[in-house]
Protein backbone atom coordinates (compact mmCIF):
# COMPACT_ATOMS: atom_id res chain seq x y z
CA UNK A 1 0.00 0.00 0.00
CA UNK A 2 1.36 3.11 -1.02
CA UNK A 3 0.11 6.33 0.48
CA UNK A 4 1.68 10.12 -0.85
CA UNK A 5 0.17 12.86 0.73
CA UNK A 6 1.20 16.81 -0.05
CA UNK A 7 0.20 20.05 -1.27
CA UNK A 8 -2.33 19.95 -4.47
CA UNK A 9 -0.51 20.83 -8.02
CA UNK A 10 -0.99 19.90 -11.42
CA UNK A 11 0.87 16.43 -12.32
CA UNK A 12 1.42 14.62 -9.65
CA UNK A 13 -0.39 11.23 -10.60
CA UNK A 14 0.62 11.38 -13.89
CA UNK A 15 4.59 11.77 -12.50
CA UNK A 16 3.88 9.20 -9.44
CA UNK A 17 2.33 6.42 -11.82
CA UNK A 18 4.76 7.22 -14.71
CA UNK A 19 7.42 6.40 -12.37
CA UNK A 20 5.53 3.13 -11.25
CA UNK A 21 5.16 2.08 -14.67
CA UNK A 22 8.85 2.42 -15.77
CA UNK A 23 9.88 0.17 -13.15
CA UNK A 24 7.42 -2.87 -14.05
CA UNK A 25 5.13 -1.83 -10.74
CA UNK A 26 0.98 -2.90 -11.58
CA UNK A 27 -1.44 -0.80 -10.21
CA UNK A 28 -4.37 -2.05 -8.42
CA UNK A 29 -7.31 -0.61 -6.30
CA UNK A 30 -6.71 3.32 -5.69
CA UNK A 31 -8.32 6.62 -3.74
CA UNK A 32 -6.74 9.86 -4.98
CA UNK A 33 -8.59 13.22 -3.51
CA UNK A 34 -7.85 16.45 -3.00
CA UNK A 35 -8.40 17.62 0.87
CA UNK A 36 -7.91 21.32 1.62
CA UNK A 37 -5.62 21.81 -0.24
CA UNK A 38 -3.50 19.03 0.12
CA UNK A 39 -3.77 15.68 -2.06
CA UNK A 40 -3.88 12.17 -1.15
CA UNK A 41 -2.70 9.27 -2.66
CA UNK A 42 -3.67 5.31 -1.62
CA UNK A 43 -2.75 3.03 -3.87
CA UNK A 44 -2.32 -0.47 -4.19
CA UNK A 45 0.66 -1.98 -6.11
CA UNK A 46 2.42 -4.95 -7.20
CA UNK A 47 5.83 -4.54 -7.92
CA UNK A 48 8.68 -6.47 -8.87
CA UNK A 49 10.88 -4.74 -6.67
CA UNK A 50 10.89 -5.32 -2.94
CA UNK A 51 9.75 -2.68 -0.80
CA UNK A 52 13.19 -1.05 -0.14
CA UNK A 53 13.73 -0.78 -3.95
CA UNK A 54 10.58 1.03 -4.39
CA UNK A 55 11.07 3.67 -2.05
CA UNK A 56 14.12 4.19 -3.13
CA UNK A 57 12.75 4.66 -6.90
CA UNK A 58 9.52 6.97 -5.26
CA UNK A 59 11.80 8.84 -2.29
CA UNK A 60 13.07 11.12 -5.61
CA UNK A 61 9.78 11.39 -7.45
CA UNK A 62 8.35 12.34 -3.88
CA UNK A 63 11.12 14.76 -2.75
CA UNK A 64 10.25 16.62 -6.42
CA UNK A 65 6.70 17.02 -5.57
CA UNK A 66 6.96 17.85 -1.71
CA UNK A 67 5.42 14.42 -1.19
CA UNK A 68 5.87 12.42 2.26
CA UNK A 69 5.67 8.51 0.90
CA UNK A 70 4.83 5.81 3.11
CA UNK A 71 4.88 1.75 1.96
CA UNK A 72 2.88 -0.81 4.21
CA UNK A 73 3.06 -4.47 2.70
CA UNK A 74 -0.30 -5.20 2.98
CA UNK A 75 -1.82 -8.59 1.42
CA UNK A 76 -4.62 -7.45 -0.96
CA UNK A 77 -4.99 -8.20 -4.22
CA UNK A 78 -6.79 -7.55 -7.45
CA UNK A 79 -10.63 -8.80 -7.24
CA UNK A 80 -11.10 -8.68 -3.57
CA UNK A 81 -13.50 -5.41 -3.77
CA UNK A 82 -16.45 -5.73 -1.97
CA UNK A 83 -19.26 -4.25 -3.32
CA UNK A 84 -21.41 -1.69 -0.95
CA UNK A 85 -24.95 -2.70 -0.76
CA UNK A 86 -26.00 0.56 1.41
CA UNK A 87 -25.64 4.20 1.09
CA UNK A 88 -26.00 6.56 3.89
CA UNK A 89 -26.34 10.38 4.03
CA UNK A 90 -25.87 12.67 6.64
CA UNK A 91 -26.65 16.31 7.12
CA UNK A 92 -26.41 18.61 10.53
CA UNK A 93 -25.49 21.86 11.41
CA UNK A 94 -21.57 21.63 11.66
CA UNK A 95 -20.24 20.47 15.37
CA UNK A 96 -17.90 18.34 16.67
CA UNK A 97 -19.26 14.40 17.01
CA UNK A 98 -21.24 14.40 14.15
CA UNK A 99 -19.06 11.25 12.49
CA UNK A 100 -18.69 9.61 15.90
CA UNK A 101 -22.27 9.43 16.81
CA UNK A 102 -23.56 8.22 13.23
CA UNK A 103 -20.60 5.98 12.79
CA UNK A 104 -20.57 4.66 16.31
CA UNK A 105 -24.53 3.53 15.59
CA UNK A 106 -23.78 1.62 12.11
CA UNK A 107 -20.66 0.02 13.70
CA UNK A 108 -23.11 -1.45 16.77
CA UNK A 109 -25.19 -2.74 13.69
CA UNK A 110 -22.10 -4.61 11.94
CA UNK A 111 -21.92 -2.35 9.06
CA UNK A 112 -18.78 -2.18 7.56
CA UNK A 113 -17.72 1.15 5.80
CA UNK A 114 -15.84 0.93 2.51
CA UNK A 115 -15.96 4.47 1.62
CA UNK A 116 -16.52 7.77 3.72
CA UNK A 117 -16.54 11.32 2.25
CA UNK A 118 -17.59 14.66 3.70
CA UNK A 119 -17.42 18.17 3.58
CA UNK A 120 -18.88 21.37 5.30
CA UNK A 121 -21.01 23.76 2.78
CA UNK A 122 -23.02 26.23 3.67
CA UNK A 123 -21.22 29.58 5.23
CA UNK A 124 -19.28 30.61 8.34
CA UNK A 125 -22.27 31.85 10.48
CA UNK A 126 -23.99 28.49 9.28
CA UNK A 127 -21.99 25.81 8.35
CA UNK A 128 -23.52 22.27 7.35
CA UNK A 129 -21.78 18.61 7.60
CA UNK A 130 -22.41 16.72 4.84
CA UNK A 131 -21.17 13.03 4.36
CA UNK A 132 -22.03 10.58 2.27
CA UNK A 133 -21.42 6.49 3.12
CA UNK A 134 -21.25 3.63 1.34
CA UNK A 135 -21.09 0.35 2.97
CA UNK A 136 -22.07 -3.45 3.24
CA UNK A 137 -24.08 -5.10 6.07
CA UNK A 138 -26.13 -8.09 6.15
CA UNK A 139 -28.65 -6.03 8.25
CA UNK A 140 -32.15 -4.80 6.58
CA UNK A 141 -32.63 -1.29 6.33
CA UNK A 142 -35.35 -0.92 8.84
CA UNK A 143 -32.63 -2.19 11.50
CA UNK A 144 -30.27 -0.15 10.22
CA UNK A 145 -32.87 2.89 10.39
CA UNK A 146 -33.57 1.89 13.75
CA UNK A 147 -29.96 2.89 14.97
CA UNK A 148 -29.40 5.84 14.23
CA UNK A 149 -33.01 6.84 14.74
CA UNK A 150 -32.23 8.70 17.96
CA UNK A 151 -29.36 11.12 16.21
CA UNK A 152 -32.71 13.00 14.39
CA UNK A 153 -33.23 14.73 18.30
CA UNK A 154 -29.33 15.63 18.33
CA UNK A 155 -30.00 17.66 14.66
CA UNK A 156 -28.47 14.94 12.26
CA UNK A 157 -30.52 13.97 9.66
CA UNK A 158 -29.85 10.63 8.49
CA UNK A 159 -30.84 8.87 5.04
CA UNK A 160 -30.45 4.90 4.43
CA UNK A 161 -30.92 2.93 1.17
CA UNK A 162 -30.28 0.05 -0.74
CA UNK A 163 -27.09 0.98 -3.38
CA UNK A 164 -29.13 0.05 -6.91
CA UNK A 165 -26.85 -2.35 -9.18
CA UNK A 166 -27.16 -3.01 -12.81
CA UNK A 167 -26.71 -6.17 -13.78
CA UNK A 168 -26.95 -7.41 -17.21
Amino acid sequence: MLTLVGEDRPGIVARVTSALTEVGCNLGEASMIRLGSSFTIMLMVACPSPGAELEQILTPVAAELHLRLHLDPAGGGLHRHLVPNIQVRVMGADRAGIVAAVTGALARTGFNILELESDVAGDPERPVYIMNIQGCSERTLETLREAVAGLGAEGIAVDIAPVETLIG
